[in-house]
């Protein structure tokens, strides 16, 4: 195992040197190529350890001077080693195709599989320095992958300052609480951190994992850490965007359970009561931005906040079972949040592969330029109908699973005699019920403002399947949506595998029945392939029994929705903007929308109107409100600080020497 790891690191180095010295033509198959390389060799040492429960380990003095690189790799971080090579596998076939029409420039290329092979890295990363190390070589590649079209716009100019800022200020604060733990444990590696992190003050393990939180979260997008999210991926590039959503944030919620639960072994019920109220409020404001959302990588953008806020009320949940000593229920939570984790990534990526492909075929994002696209491009368009499905939570596809694993434990939680469990619970529960209803209205806006209908643009009318490859790869992920949902018990030994790397003490919390789902300590069980039967065979009753009908009568064919009108046009159907109307009406407080009204009068009279266009622009009320007026103050002080710079040499000496006697002052 330790020669695939070797064999991941030197297969994205050579990626990346390829795409700097490849040929324009030949740059993105070089990439492509050896990123998937890469991502099977992650994706082969990931699976032997979760499967056997070995653990893969690395240590080198020969890359990084004085401290070396540690890298050990146990289930936990095999989990997610395992999402991201999936993910870069489908990505880097769907990147040949688009690259047809949109050739990937050298540092673009450069960046790609240097951006996939650290993200394979991060989790097998074992001390500070490689951690760090990692970690900022990610953040680094991703920001160059959004500032790809940077010329097109200056909405990713602005998108990629946002990013850099957040990103940078989600890494100081990783890095000052990993430091104070390494100096307060002696040692750098996690080894030793784990060993000595209970010897410290209380005060100072709950500083260390709330700059942690604080770091990770804003990289996973949690409210309201969330405002790079949708302006970063709704201006990178599909192919990018789908890494970042599907791949990338989900590292945030390996860095809060590598340090809350490695590193100093759980907490008090504080931490992770922190950790519920931020994802119940992440899942809340994100899917209501989602459902009122006209621009569609932007809607996407959001559902990823929102999804990831579900994700910690799992991780928060099993954290405080665990610490009221809950252990059997804390293991379903923590179950159900890694599959939902791994759901999310499989079916966020199938919808941004799907929605790039649009974007391809169409040239807009903006759900109200679009329709009519199920009968141009079908295929694109049926893969993005799967993401839809899933993402809903509707069965036999794999959402459904989770989130009712996800309710089960928030359900035997209110078992917990511990008087915050029963108060949280329903709150978790009502959170969980009102996403789940707002990311319906969300989706089936998406996909019927967008897909079904009349064409509302030329754009929309003229659009066409995009090339093969780009389906290829979104149709991998598409299919892993109808596997994971109709046979989930292939994940149940995987899964239970990193549970028990956390919960040491717990068991098999979720085992497989058959072909159904068992719950310890819970009667029934819960059989997916069994529903999935169920809706097929009525499935085709019904399409029998049309057949059958269709043989004694004739069939009238006629417009969907024609309401009887002879004529219908484009203008007759709802648009995203009318259609999440009555939620905007709902939500005003959250979203302060601003609206847009433009009347056309006739050249002959200003009394006759020609056409009238009305639009609703939301805002983010944390960028408003928090955000904007803390740079604005930055920007003020950094201004007055150049008053200190006036070019002359005296002030700068008188600096020095100011500088020097303070020191000698406080020295000791």
């Amino acid at each position: 195992m330790t020669a695939l790891l070797v064999a991941v690191a030197l297969s994205g180095f050579a990626g990346a040197v390829g795409g700097l010295l490849a040929r324009a033509r030949a740059r993105v198959v070089v990439v492509a190529f050896f990123t998937i390389a890469a991502s099977l060799a992650a994706l082969t040492v990931a699976l032997d350890v979760l499967r056997t429960g070995k653990v893969a380990t690395l240590t080198t003095t020969q890359v990084l001077p004085f401290t070396g690189v540690q890298l050990r790799l146990d289930a936990l971080g095999a989990l997610f080693v395992a999402v991201t090579a999936v993910v870069a596998t489908a990505v880097s076939i769907y990147s040949v195709g688009y690259s047809r029409h949109h050739p990937m420039s050298r540092s673009s290329a450069c960046a790609f599989a240097t951006f996939v092979t650290s993200m394979l890295l991060v989790p097998a990363a074992w001390s500070v320095t490689t951690f760090l190390f990692a970690w900022e070589l990610m953040a680094v590649a991703s920001l160059a992958l959004v500032l790809t079209d940077y010329r097109r716009s200056a909405d990713v100019r602005s998108a990629a300052i946002w990013y850099a800022v957040l990103t940078q200020i989600g890494a100081t604060t990783i890095a000052f609480g990993l430091v104070v733990l390494a100096v307060k444990t002696g040692g750098q590696g996690f080894t030793t951190m784990a060993l000595h992190s209970a010897s410290m003050a209380p005060w100072l393990r709950g500083a260390v994992f709330l700059l942690a939180l604080t770091g990770f979260a804003s990289k996973a997008g949690v409210v309201p850490l969330h405002v790079w999210l949708p302006k970063a991926h709704a201006e990178a590039p599909s192919a990018v965007s789908a890494l970042m959503s599907a791949a990338m944030v989900n590292l945030g919620i390996y860095g809060i359970l590598r340090v809350g639960d490695t590193l100093l072994g759980g907490g008090p019920s504080w931490w992770w009561i922190t950790v519920i109220m931020l994802g119940v409020g992440s899942a809340i404001y994100g899917s209501i931005h989602a459902a009122t959302s006209t621009d569609l990588k932007r809607l996407l953008a959001y559902s990823t906040a929102d999804n990831i806020g579900l994700v910690m009320i799992a991780i928060g949940t099993a954290g405080l079972l665990s610490s009221t000593g809950h252990q059997s229920f804390a293991a379903l939570a923590l179950f159900a949040g890694m599959f939902h984790l791994v759901n999310h990534a499989v079916f966020k990526g199938t919808l941004f592969l799907a929605a790039g492909s649009v974007q391809y075929a169409t040239g807009t994002r903006d759900l109200d330029q679009l329709g009519g696209l199920f009968t141009r491009m079908p295929i694109a368009s049926t893969i993005f109908a799967f993401g839809t499905v899933a993402i809903t939570a509707l069965p036999p596809l794999c959402g459904f699973v989770s989130e009712w694993l996800l309710l089960q434990s928030l359900l035997h939680g209110l078992s917990s005699s511990v008087s915050v469990s029963v108060v949280l619970m329903p709150l978790c529960v009502a959170a969980l019920a009102l996403t789940g209803g707002l990311t319906a209205a969300a989706f089936v806006k998406a996909f019927g403002v967008g897909f079904l209908g009349i064409a509302r643009s030329p754009a929309a009318e003229g659009a066409s399947e995009p090339p093969r490859l780009m389906n290829v790869g979104a149709g991998v992920l598409a299919s892993l949506c109808v596997v994971l949902g109709v046979a989930p018990i292939a994940m149940v030994g995987l899964l239970n595998s990193v549970v028990r790397t956390i919960q040491t003490s717990g068991g098999s919390i979720v085992s497989s029945h058959g072909e159904a789902l068992a719950i310890s300590d819970a009667k029934g069980v819960f059989d997916p392939t069994l529903i999935a039967l169920a809706l097929v065979t009525s499935l085709l009753c019904v399409a029998g029994v049309r057949r059958v009908l269709s043989r004694r009568h004739a069939i009238r064919r006629a417009p969907a929705w024609g309401c009887g009108r002879e004529l219908q046009t484009a203008r007759m159907t709802y648009t995203a903007t009318s259609f999440a109307e009555p939620l905007q009406r709902v939500f005003d407080d959250v979203l302060q929308p601003s609206q847009d009204l433009d009347v056309s009068h006739r050249g002959e009279s200003r009394y006759f109107v020609e056409s009238v266009r009305f639009g609703t622009r939301g805002g983010d009320a944390f960028e408003r409100l928090l955000y904007q007026p803390v740079f604005s103050t930055v920007r003020r002080l950094a201004n007055k600080a150049r008053l200190l710079q006036n070019g002359s040499v005296h002030r700068y000496l008188a600096y020095g020497l100011g500088a020097l006697v303070v020191i000698l002052v406080f020295a000791r």
